[in-house]
Protein backbone atom coordinates (compact mmCIF):
# COMPACT_ATOMS: atom_id res chain seq x y z
CA UNK A 1 0.00 0.00 0.00
CA UNK A 2 1.56 3.52 -0.89
CA UNK A 3 1.51 6.23 1.44
CA UNK A 4 -0.46 9.09 1.76
CA UNK A 5 2.62 11.31 1.92
CA UNK A 6 3.58 13.05 -1.48
CA UNK A 7 6.00 14.76 -0.30
CA UNK A 8 9.30 13.86 1.55
CA UNK A 9 13.09 14.69 2.08
CA UNK A 10 14.91 12.03 0.10
CA UNK A 11 18.34 12.31 1.47
CA UNK A 12 20.77 11.55 -1.67
CA UNK A 13 18.18 13.60 -3.96
CA UNK A 14 17.08 17.12 -4.14
CA UNK A 15 14.73 17.20 -7.34
CA UNK A 16 15.69 19.63 -10.14
CA UNK A 17 19.30 20.62 -8.09
CA UNK A 18 20.36 16.82 -8.36
CA UNK A 19 22.40 14.76 -5.71
CA UNK A 20 22.96 16.23 -2.77
CA UNK A 21 26.90 17.32 -2.07
CA UNK A 22 27.02 14.63 0.12
CA UNK A 23 26.32 12.01 -1.89
CA UNK A 24 28.05 13.22 -5.16
CA UNK A 25 30.76 10.95 -4.75
CA UNK A 26 29.00 8.37 -3.45
CA UNK A 27 26.23 8.77 -6.38
CA UNK A 28 29.24 8.63 -9.00
CA UNK A 29 30.41 5.65 -7.95
CA UNK A 30 27.32 3.52 -7.58
CA UNK A 31 26.33 5.21 -11.18
CA UNK A 32 29.31 2.88 -12.45
CA UNK A 33 28.27 -0.18 -10.43
CA UNK A 34 26.29 -2.69 -12.21
CA UNK A 35 22.50 -3.65 -10.77
CA UNK A 36 23.66 -7.51 -11.11
CA UNK A 37 27.08 -6.99 -9.13
CA UNK A 38 25.13 -4.96 -6.24
CA UNK A 39 22.28 -8.00 -6.22
CA UNK A 40 25.29 -10.73 -5.94
CA UNK A 41 26.70 -8.34 -3.03
CA UNK A 42 22.80 -8.52 -1.69
CA UNK A 43 22.60 -12.21 -1.89
CA UNK A 44 26.56 -12.58 -0.54
CA UNK A 45 25.72 -10.65 2.57
CA UNK A 46 22.54 -12.51 2.87
CA UNK A 47 24.65 -16.02 2.55
CA UNK A 48 27.32 -14.63 4.93
CA UNK A 49 24.68 -13.71 7.66
CA UNK A 50 22.70 -17.02 8.03
CA UNK A 51 26.41 -18.51 7.97
CA UNK A 52 26.26 -16.03 11.35
CA UNK A 53 22.97 -16.61 12.85
CA UNK A 54 21.94 -13.12 12.71
CA UNK A 55 18.14 -13.68 12.93
CA UNK A 56 15.04 -12.06 14.27
CA UNK A 57 11.89 -13.30 16.45
CA UNK A 58 8.99 -11.98 13.97
CA UNK A 59 5.35 -12.76 14.89
CA UNK A 60 2.99 -13.78 13.23
CA UNK A 61 4.68 -15.21 10.24
CA UNK A 62 3.23 -18.53 9.26
CA UNK A 63 6.45 -19.60 7.45
CA UNK A 64 8.24 -19.71 10.98
CA UNK A 65 9.33 -17.45 13.80
CA UNK A 66 12.65 -16.87 12.91
CA UNK A 67 13.96 -15.07 9.57
CA UNK A 68 17.06 -12.90 8.74
CA UNK A 69 16.25 -9.07 8.53
CA UNK A 70 17.23 -7.74 5.11
CA UNK A 71 20.22 -5.94 4.41
CA UNK A 72 20.63 -2.94 1.95
CA UNK A 73 24.01 -2.98 0.50
CA UNK A 74 23.45 1.28 0.30
CA UNK A 75 24.64 3.12 2.96
CA UNK A 76 22.51 6.41 4.81
CA UNK A 77 25.72 8.84 4.78
CA UNK A 78 25.13 11.63 7.36
CA UNK A 79 27.74 14.59 7.25
CA UNK A 80 30.07 15.24 10.56
CA UNK A 81 28.18 18.97 11.83
CA UNK A 82 24.65 16.52 11.42
CA UNK A 83 25.91 13.95 12.82
CA UNK A 84 27.45 16.53 15.68
CA UNK A 85 24.09 18.02 16.76
CA UNK A 86 22.34 14.25 16.60
CA UNK A 87 24.99 12.88 19.42
CA UNK A 88 24.73 16.32 21.40
CA UNK A 89 20.79 15.90 21.61
CA UNK A 90 20.86 12.34 22.36
CA UNK A 91 23.24 12.12 25.06
CA UNK A 92 21.13 15.33 26.84
CA UNK A 93 18.26 13.87 26.50
CA UNK A 94 19.73 10.92 28.40
CA UNK A 95 21.76 12.49 30.87
CA UNK A 96 18.20 14.16 31.32
CA UNK A 97 16.06 10.78 31.69
CA UNK A 98 18.62 9.43 34.34
CA UNK A 99 18.06 12.68 36.56
CA UNK A 100 14.05 12.18 36.25
CA UNK A 101 14.70 8.89 37.12
CA UNK A 102 17.13 9.10 40.23
CA UNK A 103 14.47 12.02 41.09
CA UNK A 104 11.18 10.22 40.96
CA UNK A 105 12.83 7.49 42.95
CA UNK A 106 13.74 9.82 45.28
CA UNK A 107 12.76 13.58 46.32
CA UNK A 108 10.27 13.58 43.21
CA UNK A 109 11.11 17.18 43.05
CA UNK A 110 9.80 17.15 39.24
CA UNK A 111 6.09 15.87 40.43
CA UNK A 112 6.39 18.67 43.02
CA UNK A 113 7.08 21.07 40.59
CA UNK A 114 4.21 19.71 38.67
CA UNK A 115 5.42 18.73 35.20
CA UNK A 116 5.13 15.27 36.12
CA UNK A 117 1.95 13.93 36.95
CA UNK A 118 2.05 12.11 40.79
CA UNK A 119 -0.06 9.23 38.77
CA UNK A 120 3.13 8.10 37.28
CA UNK A 121 3.88 6.20 40.30
CA UNK A 122 1.19 4.00 40.22
CA UNK A 123 2.64 3.17 36.61
CA UNK A 124 3.28 -0.56 35.59
CA UNK A 125 6.24 0.25 34.93
CA UNK A 126 7.46 2.19 37.91
CA UNK A 127 9.01 0.06 40.71
CA UNK A 128 8.09 1.11 44.27
CA UNK A 129 10.58 -1.32 45.82
CA UNK A 130 13.48 1.20 44.10
CA UNK A 131 12.28 3.98 46.20
CA UNK A 132 15.25 5.52 48.55
CA UNK A 133 17.48 3.23 46.68
CA UNK A 134 21.03 4.59 45.38
CA UNK A 135 22.61 3.85 42.27
CA UNK A 136 25.80 3.50 41.28
CA UNK A 137 26.74 7.10 39.77
CA UNK A 138 23.23 7.68 40.11
CA UNK A 139 22.84 5.99 36.77
CA UNK A 140 20.04 4.03 35.73
CA UNK A 141 19.72 4.03 31.78
CA UNK A 142 23.74 2.79 31.06
CA UNK A 143 22.50 2.03 27.48
CA UNK A 144 19.42 3.73 25.59
CA UNK A 145 18.58 3.46 22.45
CA UNK A 146 17.19 7.12 21.07
CA UNK A 147 15.17 6.75 18.03
CA UNK A 148 15.02 9.32 15.90
CA UNK A 149 13.78 10.49 12.56
CA UNK A 150 14.20 12.80 9.81
CA UNK A 151 11.80 15.12 7.25
CA UNK A 152 13.82 17.77 5.90
CA UNK A 153 17.29 19.78 6.07
CA UNK A 154 18.14 19.95 9.28
CA UNK A 155 15.01 18.40 10.68
CA UNK A 156 15.01 15.97 12.99
CA UNK A 157 12.89 14.63 15.99
CA UNK A 158 13.12 12.20 18.68
CA UNK A 159 10.50 9.57 17.78
CA UNK A 160 11.01 7.29 21.22
CA UNK A 161 13.38 6.76 23.70
CA UNK A 162 14.21 3.05 24.45
CA UNK A 163 15.92 2.52 28.13
CA UNK A 164 14.66 -1.06 29.49
CA UNK A 165 16.60 -3.42 27.65
CA UNK A 166 17.29 -1.47 24.46
CA UNK A 167 18.29 -3.92 21.34
CA UNK A 168 20.20 -3.89 18.15
CA UNK A 169 23.83 -2.30 18.35
CA UNK A 170 24.60 -6.00 16.64
CA UNK A 171 23.27 -4.95 13.62
CA UNK A 172 25.06 -1.27 13.53
CA UNK A 173 28.25 -3.75 14.31
CA UNK A 174 27.85 -6.85 11.66
CA UNK A 175 26.31 -4.14 8.86
CA UNK A 176 29.53 -2.11 9.55
CA UNK A 177 31.83 -5.34 8.99
CA UNK A 178 29.43 -6.72 6.11
CA UNK A 179 30.19 -3.43 3.94
CA UNK A 180 34.00 -3.38 5.11
CA UNK A 181 33.91 -6.85 2.93
CA UNK A 182 31.92 -6.58 0.47
CA UNK A 183 33.29 -2.89 -0.70
CA UNK A 184 36.67 -2.14 0.72
CA UNK A 185 37.17 0.34 -2.03
CA UNK A 186 34.99 2.86 -0.28
CA UNK A 187 36.45 2.75 2.51
CA UNK A 188 39.82 3.19 1.37
CA UNK A 189 38.33 6.69 -0.38
CA UNK A 190 35.52 7.70 2.32
CA UNK A 191 36.74 8.96 5.69
CA UNK A 192 34.14 6.98 7.63
CA UNK A 193 34.04 7.39 11.28
CA UNK A 194 34.42 3.77 13.28
CA UNK A 195 32.19 1.87 15.15
CA UNK A 196 33.96 -1.23 15.94
CA UNK A 197 35.20 0.37 19.23
CA UNK A 198 31.64 -0.13 20.92
CA UNK A 199 31.82 -3.12 22.29
CA UNK A 200 34.88 -2.23 24.26
CA UNK A 201 33.16 1.57 25.26
CA UNK A 202 30.35 -0.52 26.69
CA UNK A 203 32.43 -2.66 28.92
CA UNK A 204 34.66 -0.09 30.24
CA UNK A 205 31.44 1.89 31.28
CA UNK A 206 29.73 -1.23 32.57
CA UNK A 207 33.21 -1.77 34.49
CA UNK A 208 32.83 1.70 36.06
CA UNK A 209 29.92 0.97 38.06
CA UNK A 210 31.02 -1.77 39.91
CA UNK A 211 31.05 -1.21 44.12
CA UNK A 212 33.02 1.45 45.19
CA UNK A 213 36.66 -0.03 45.84
CA UNK A 214 36.29 -3.12 43.68
CA UNK A 215 39.58 -3.11 41.22
CA UNK A 216 38.94 -5.58 38.22
CA UNK A 217 35.03 -6.00 38.81
CA UNK A 218 33.57 -9.08 37.34
CA UNK A 219 31.37 -8.17 34.44
CA UNK A 220 28.39 -10.80 32.68
CA UNK A 221 25.63 -10.75 30.44
CA UNK A 222 22.47 -12.20 32.01
CA UNK A 223 20.27 -13.61 28.65
CA UNK A 224 16.81 -15.33 28.92
CA UNK A 225 18.29 -18.20 26.90
CA UNK A 226 18.72 -19.19 23.18
CA UNK A 227 14.69 -19.30 22.66
CA UNK A 228 15.00 -15.13 22.86
CA UNK A 229 14.67 -13.32 19.84
CA UNK A 230 17.63 -11.19 20.25
CA UNK A 231 19.70 -14.29 21.80
CA UNK A 232 21.91 -13.83 18.81
CA UNK A 233 22.73 -10.09 19.77
CA UNK A 234 23.33 -11.03 23.44
CA UNK A 235 25.79 -14.02 22.29
CA UNK A 236 27.23 -11.52 19.81
CA UNK A 237 27.90 -8.41 22.21
CA UNK A 238 29.22 -10.93 25.05
CA UNK A 239 32.05 -11.96 23.42
CA UNK A 240 32.93 -8.99 21.56
CA UNK A 241 33.13 -7.95 25.00
CA UNK A 242 35.07 -10.25 26.24
CA UNK A 243 32.39 -11.34 29.17
CA UNK A 244 30.77 -14.73 30.37
CA UNK A 245 27.15 -15.21 28.37
CA UNK A 246 25.21 -16.50 31.12
CA UNK A 247 21.53 -17.89 31.96
CA UNK A 248 19.74 -17.56 35.46
CA UNK A 249 20.67 -20.59 36.19
CA UNK A 250 24.19 -20.36 35.98
CA UNK A 251 24.30 -17.80 39.23
CA UNK A 252 23.64 -18.15 42.72
CA UNK A 253 23.23 -15.79 45.57
CA UNK A 254 24.99 -15.97 48.99
CA UNK A 255 25.92 -13.77 51.78
CA UNK A 256 25.02 -10.48 49.99
CA UNK A 257 26.86 -11.71 46.86
CA UNK A 258 26.08 -12.81 43.25
CA UNK A 259 28.58 -15.65 41.99
CA UNK A 260 28.65 -17.50 38.60
CA UNK A 261 29.44 -21.26 38.61
CA UNK A 262 32.91 -22.21 36.66
CA UNK A 263 34.86 -25.32 36.32
CA UNK A 264 37.21 -23.60 38.82
CA UNK A 265 34.31 -23.24 41.37
CA UNK A 266 31.92 -20.16 42.19
CA UNK A 267 33.17 -16.29 40.88
CA UNK A 268 31.88 -13.58 42.31
CA UNK A 269 29.95 -10.93 39.91
CA UNK A 270 30.28 -7.62 39.80
CA UNK A 271 28.06 -6.24 37.14
CA UNK A 272 25.08 -7.60 35.25
CA UNK A 273 24.39 -6.49 31.90
CA UNK A 274 20.77 -8.09 31.85
CA UNK A 275 18.91 -8.40 28.99
CA UNK A 276 16.15 -9.33 30.38
CA UNK A 277 13.02 -7.74 31.97
CA UNK A 278 12.03 -6.82 35.74
CA UNK A 279 9.33 -8.94 36.04
CA UNK A 280 11.79 -11.99 35.41
CA UNK A 281 14.96 -10.91 36.74
CA UNK A 282 14.43 -12.97 40.54
CA UNK A 283 11.50 -14.83 41.21
CA UNK A 284 11.50 -13.46 44.79
CA UNK A 285 10.84 -10.12 44.24
CA UNK A 286 8.76 -9.97 41.07
CA UNK A 287 7.02 -12.74 38.92
CA UNK A 288 7.04 -15.84 41.22
CA UNK A 289 7.00 -18.07 37.79
CA UNK A 290 9.88 -16.84 36.37
CA UNK A 291 12.43 -19.36 35.46
CA UNK A 292 14.65 -17.27 33.67
CA UNK A 293 16.18 -14.82 36.81
CA UNK A 294 18.59 -15.62 39.87
CA UNK A 295 16.57 -15.91 43.42
CA UNK A 296 17.57 -13.41 45.76
CA UNK A 297 19.20 -11.08 43.13
CA UNK A 298 17.16 -7.64 43.54
CA UNK A 299 18.03 -7.89 47.39
CA UNK A 300 21.13 -8.28 46.68
CA UNK A 301 21.40 -5.50 44.49
CA UNK A 302 18.94 -3.06 46.69
CA UNK A 303 22.23 -3.79 49.09
CA UNK A 304 24.74 -2.89 46.80
CA UNK A 305 26.63 -6.41 46.64
CA UNK A 306 25.57 -6.11 42.87
CA UNK A 307 25.20 -3.63 39.66
CA UNK A 308 22.83 -3.91 37.15
CA UNK A 309 22.66 -1.88 33.99
CA UNK A 310 20.39 -1.44 32.82
CA UNK A 311 18.75 -0.32 36.33
CA UNK A 312 15.68 -1.83 37.80
CA UNK A 313 12.75 0.57 37.24
CA UNK A 314 13.90 2.50 33.95
CA UNK A 315 11.02 1.46 32.34
CA UNK A 316 9.02 4.10 33.25
CA UNK A 317 11.01 6.85 30.99
CA UNK A 318 10.35 4.31 27.96
CA UNK A 319 6.53 5.23 28.30
CA UNK A 320 5.48 7.12 25.49
CA UNK A 321 3.34 9.02 27.90
CA UNK A 322 6.80 9.76 29.99
CA UNK A 323 8.41 10.80 26.17
CA UNK A 324 6.03 13.76 25.72
CA UNK A 325 7.84 15.29 29.23
CA UNK A 326 11.20 15.11 28.01
CA UNK A 327 12.16 18.51 26.89
CA UNK A 328 10.16 20.32 30.04
CA UNK A 329 13.20 17.60 32.03
CA UNK A 330 15.59 18.72 30.21
CA UNK A 331 15.09 22.63 30.79
CA UNK A 332 14.12 21.27 34.73
CA UNK A 333 17.45 19.36 35.20
CA UNK A 334 19.68 20.95 33.08
CA UNK A 335 18.79 24.27 32.52
CA UNK A 336 19.29 24.15 28.68
CA UNK A 337 16.95 24.19 25.74
CA UNK A 338 16.58 20.58 24.53
CA UNK A 339 18.65 20.04 20.80
CA UNK A 340 16.13 17.37 19.45
CA UNK A 341 12.12 18.03 19.22
CA UNK A 342 10.07 15.64 19.82
CA UNK A 343 7.37 15.00 17.66
CA UNK A 344 3.94 16.80 18.16
CA UNK A 345 2.14 14.37 20.53
CA UNK A 346 -1.63 14.08 21.55
CA UNK A 347 -2.52 12.89 24.86
CA UNK A 348 -5.77 11.15 24.81
CA UNK A 349 -5.99 11.37 28.90
CA UNK A 350 -6.87 15.03 27.67
CA UNK A 351 -10.38 15.84 26.89
CA UNK A 352 -9.59 18.19 23.63
CA UNK A 353 -6.88 16.00 22.58
CA UNK A 354 -9.18 12.93 22.58
CA UNK A 355 -12.23 14.74 20.94
CA UNK A 356 -9.08 16.06 18.14
CA UNK A 357 -7.49 12.68 17.66
CA UNK A 358 -11.17 10.52 17.07
CA UNK A 359 -11.97 13.32 14.81
CA UNK A 360 -8.85 12.67 12.60
CA UNK A 361 -7.92 9.03 12.94
CA UNK A 362 -7.17 8.61 9.56
CA UNK A 363 -4.44 10.84 9.07
CA UNK A 364 -2.73 10.34 12.61
CA UNK A 365 -0.56 7.18 14.19
CA UNK A 366 -1.58 6.22 17.31
CA UNK A 367 0.35 4.45 19.58
CA UNK A 368 -0.22 2.37 23.07
CA UNK A 369 2.07 3.95 25.83
CA UNK A 370 3.76 1.38 26.53
CA UNK A 371 3.61 -0.36 22.93
CA UNK A 372 7.43 -1.15 21.37
CA UNK A 373 8.17 -2.72 18.40
CA UNK A 374 5.72 -1.28 16.29
CA UNK A 375 2.64 -3.72 17.54
CA UNK A 376 -0.41 -1.86 19.57
CA UNK A 377 -0.03 1.20 16.73
CA UNK A 378 -2.50 2.51 14.38
CA UNK A 379 -0.96 3.97 11.41
CA UNK A 380 -4.46 6.02 10.54
CA UNK A 381 -3.45 6.98 6.68
CA UNK A 382 -2.99 3.25 5.54
CA UNK A 383 -5.49 1.65 7.86
CA UNK A 384 -8.99 0.13 6.73
CA UNK A 385 -11.88 1.94 7.91
CA UNK A 386 -12.52 -1.30 9.71
CA UNK A 387 -8.89 -1.09 11.44
CA UNK A 388 -9.60 2.31 12.25
CA UNK A 389 -13.18 1.57 13.87
CA UNK A 390 -12.02 -1.27 16.17
CA UNK A 391 -9.11 1.04 17.01
CA UNK A 392 -11.86 3.70 18.04
CA UNK A 393 -13.42 1.13 20.39
CA UNK A 394 -10.15 0.25 21.99
CA UNK A 395 -9.29 4.20 22.79
CA UNK A 396 -12.67 5.02 24.33
CA UNK A 397 -12.22 1.71 26.15
CA UNK A 398 -8.53 3.11 27.81
CA UNK A 399 -7.76 6.71 26.17
CA UNK A 400 -5.00 7.26 28.83
CA UNK A 401 -3.53 4.20 27.51
CA UNK A 402 -3.03 5.84 23.77
CA UNK A 403 -1.20 8.99 22.51
CA UNK A 404 -1.46 10.28 18.75
CA UNK A 405 1.18 11.97 16.67
CA UNK A 406 1.04 13.32 13.09
CA UNK A 407 1.68 11.13 10.43
CA UNK A 408 5.36 11.87 9.64
CA UNK A 409 6.78 12.49 6.03
CA UNK A 410 9.75 10.37 6.76
CA UNK A 411 13.24 11.13 5.18
CA UNK A 412 14.05 8.29 2.15
CA UNK A 413 17.47 6.48 1.14
CA UNK A 414 18.23 4.81 -2.07
CA UNK A 415 17.60 1.18 -0.84
CA UNK A 416 18.19 -1.96 -3.17
CA UNK A 417 14.89 -3.81 -3.84
CA UNK A 418 13.52 -5.97 -6.06
CA UNK A 419 12.59 -3.24 -9.02
CA UNK A 420 16.32 -1.87 -8.41
CA UNK A 421 17.28 0.94 -6.82
CA UNK A 422 14.47 3.28 -5.31
CA UNK A 423 13.75 5.33 -2.51
CA UNK A 424 12.46 4.00 0.58
CA UNK A 425 11.92 5.67 4.59
CA UNK A 426 13.95 4.99 7.34
CA UNK A 427 14.95 5.95 11.08
CA UNK A 428 18.14 6.22 13.26
CA UNK A 429 19.21 5.00 16.76
CA UNK A 430 22.16 5.91 18.00
CA UNK A 431 23.01 4.14 21.44
CA UNK A 432 24.07 6.68 24.24
CA UNK A 433 26.42 4.96 26.81
CA UNK A 434 26.17 6.19 30.38
CA UNK A 435 29.39 5.04 33.06
CA UNK A 436 32.82 6.75 33.17
CA UNK A 437 30.88 9.51 30.71
CA UNK A 438 27.75 9.83 28.55
CA UNK A 439 29.37 8.35 25.26
CA UNK A 440 28.29 7.64 21.73
CA UNK A 441 30.20 6.13 19.25
CA UNK A 442 29.54 7.73 15.78
CA UNK A 443 27.03 5.08 14.18
CA UNK A 444 23.52 3.81 14.82
CA UNK A 445 21.16 1.26 13.86
CA UNK A 446 19.73 2.43 10.38
CA UNK A 447 16.09 0.36 9.86
CA UNK A 448 14.34 0.71 6.77
CA UNK A 449 10.74 -0.36 5.56
CA UNK A 450 11.59 -1.97 3.05
CA UNK A 451 7.95 -1.84 1.46
CA UNK A 452 7.32 0.45 -0.79
CA UNK A 453 5.48 3.52 0.64
CA UNK A 454 5.67 2.36 4.55
CA UNK A 455 6.51 3.98 7.33
CA UNK A 456 6.96 1.45 9.91
CA UNK A 457 11.00 0.72 10.27
CA UNK A 458 10.48 -1.91 12.63
CA UNK A 459 12.27 -5.24 12.22
CA UNK A 460 9.89 -6.80 13.68
CA UNK A 461 7.38 -5.85 11.26
CA UNK A 462 9.53 -6.88 8.16
CA UNK A 463 11.79 -4.07 8.37
CA UNK A 464 15.45 -3.68 7.43
CA UNK A 465 18.86 -2.26 7.93
CA UNK A 466 21.25 -0.59 6.37
CA UNK A 467 25.23 0.54 7.58
CA UNK A 468 25.46 4.19 9.04
CA UNK A 469 28.31 6.03 7.68
CA UNK A 470 29.14 9.65 9.72
CA UNK A 471 31.53 11.20 7.49
CA UNK A 472 34.64 13.04 9.04
CA UNK A 473 35.16 16.43 7.54
CA UNK A 474 37.49 16.77 4.60
CA UNK A 475 38.22 19.89 2.56
CA UNK A 476 37.04 20.44 -0.88
CA UNK A 477 40.57 19.28 -1.87
CA UNK A 478 40.04 16.07 -0.51
CA UNK A 479 36.38 15.29 -1.73
CA UNK A 480 37.86 16.10 -5.67
CA UNK A 481 40.65 13.56 -5.06
CA UNK A 482 37.90 11.38 -3.24
CA UNK A 483 35.71 11.72 -6.51
CA UNK A 484 38.67 11.19 -9.11
CA UNK A 485 39.79 8.24 -7.08
CA UNK A 486 36.18 6.75 -7.04
CA UNK A 487 35.75 7.51 -10.83
CA UNK A 488 39.05 5.57 -11.23
CA UNK A 489 37.97 2.84 -8.86
CA UNK A 490 34.63 2.49 -11.39
CA UNK A 491 37.08 2.21 -15.08
CA UNK A 492 39.27 -0.38 -13.17
CA UNK A 493 36.15 -2.37 -12.07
Amino acid sequence: MNSPIKTYFDEMNSGSKGVRDLYKNYANWLSGVPAEQLESKRQEAELLFRRVGITFNVYGENAGTERLIPFDVIPRLLAAKEWDVLSKGAMQRVRALNMFLHDIYHDREIIKAGIVSESILTHSQYRPEMFDVDVPGGIYAHIAGIDIVRTGENQFYVLEDNLRTPSGVSYMLEDRKMMMRLFPELFRRYSIAPVEHYPQVLKNNLRAVAQTGIKDPTVVLLTPGAYNSAYFEHAFLAQQMGVELVEGQDLFVRNNAVYMRTTEGPKRVDVIYRRLDDEYIDPLAFNADSMLGVPGLFSVYRNGGVTLANAVGTGVADDKSTYIRVPEMIKFYLAEEPILSNVPTYELSKSDDLAYTLEHLPELVVKEVQGSGGYGMLVGPTASKKEIADFRDRILADPSNYIAQPTLALSTCPTLVEQGIAPRHVDLRPFVLSGEAVTLVPGALCRVAMREGSLVVNSSQGGGTKDTWVLQETSSQDLDAVEQALKDEVAVC
